[in-house]
């Protein structure tokens, strides 16, 4: 029998069931999924449910001694570069929605240099890079031109842009891509369907296809072809805010795609008021919730929190944060312009500052993933 896609296992999911299964959990059931040493999906259920939130304390600490025997002291640095604001989709919660009517700027490759230069100069090695989502201008020969002269500046490279097909994405893994980062916004198609209202990004079933298209293009021909640059990290997430729910989070981690990010909705240009507010102690459950049920993924934690949660929450269980993120493109060599930008950050330290309060927590900061000469 074939392995199920993560597409298949989504279209068993069985929203009123799963919602009617998660408001019946009891103490006991959190405490069973307490004491356990390896959480079933059951588990996860009863640490995301209301009856697990008298025990934030606990899970906070169980979170925290699994994250120190995981990952140490160590978290990792990383920034976001901006290469484009140009988007061909219409969506109700995002600052590039194209009937926004805001400047738009893609980087030619002069500023691409010294968008990387001024990133290095901040310490970074690991970078993040993120687009609208516009094919026909911010595309695979925009990328085959610009993805070259990044790798040149950094050791680690990442990307956020449109899902791509199995063929592009693995012809950009000979170009130098480590990972991909894809956010689905919201598992709850009715959902979706009524904050999308023109582009791509309508079409539900091509997105959440993304990390089956990813796992196709690791086939055992595209790894003879470029063994040497595995697309080793595939991450996706909600955006909370948006009636995004975790609900579909124990079937998703079934499979090999990890939800380990934890964005929290924005203000931006034309942007809706969020439709159902999560606050900081539910967040709080849910990031631990995740750490004691896949206590070997990586946790990232962006500057979409304020720095008091950021500070507090990273020691508890999380590996991974951005700092000192421009939004737009050219944010960081030129002068900032709130214009171009896809939503206003909340963390505004400098790389430097953040990097500060993780060794005064008694935390690594580690401004890269590896060396090059590791295997690269």
């Amino acid at each position: 029998m074939s392995e199920k896609t993560f597409s298949d296992r989504w279209q068993q999911l069985d929203w009123d069931d799963l919602t009617l299964q998660l408001n019946s959990k009891t103490t006991r059931d959190v405490e069973r999924a307490l004491s356990a040493d390896t959480l079933t999906t059951t588990d996860f259920m009863a640490l995301i449910s209301p009856a697990a939130r008298p025990y934030l304390e606990v899970m906070a600490q169980k979170a925290q001694t699994l994250t120190r025997q995981r990952f140490g002291h160590v978290v990792g640095m990383y920034v976001p570069l901006y290469l484009s604001n140009l988007c061909a989709n219409d969506c109700t919660y995002c600052g590039f929605s194209m009937s926004n009517h805001i400047k738009r700027k893609t980087l030619t490759p002069a500023e691409i240099h010294s968008e990387c230069k001024a990133i290095k100069a901040l310490g970074f090695d690991s970078l993040l890079l993120v687009t609208g989502e516009h094919q026909r201008k911010v595309g695979m020969d925009y990328f085959r031109e610009t993805f070259p002269l990044i790798r040149d500046y950094f050791s680690t490279m990442m990307m956020e842009v449109q899902p791509m097909a199995t063929e592009e994405y693995a012809e950009l893994r000979t170009l130098g891509l480590d990972g991909v980062m894809v956010y689905q916004e919201t598992y709850h198609e009715s959902t979706y369907q009524r904050h999308h209202l023109k582009g791509k990004k309508q079409d539900f079933h091509w997105r959440l296809q993304t990390p089956d298209r990813l796992g196709q293009a690791g086939s055992q021909q595209d790894r003879a072809r470029c063994a040497d640059r595995p697309v080793r990290s595939v991450a996706d997430g909600l955006l909370y805010g948006r009636g995004a729910s975790a609900l579909s989070a124990p079937a998703l981690l079934e499979n090999p795609v990890i939800p380990s990010l934890f964005p929290r909705l924005r203000p931006c240009a034309g942007g809706i008021e969020p439709e159902s507010l999560m606050n900081e102690a539910e967040l709080v459950q849910l990031i631990c919730a995740f750490r004691l049920f896949a206590p070997d993924i990586e946790l990232s934690l962006s500057t979409r929190e304020s720095p008091y949660f950021r500070d507090h929450m990273v020691p508890v269980a999380i590996n991974q944060v951005s700092a000192g993120s421009r939004t737009q493109p050219g944010g960081y060599a030129e002068e900032d312009d709130p214009e171009l930008e896809q939503f206003s950050p909340h963390d505004n330290r400098s790389p430097q500052q953040v990097a500060d309060a993780l060794l005064a927590a008694g935390l690594q900061p580690v401004w890269k993933d590896w060396d090059k000469y590791l295997g690269r």
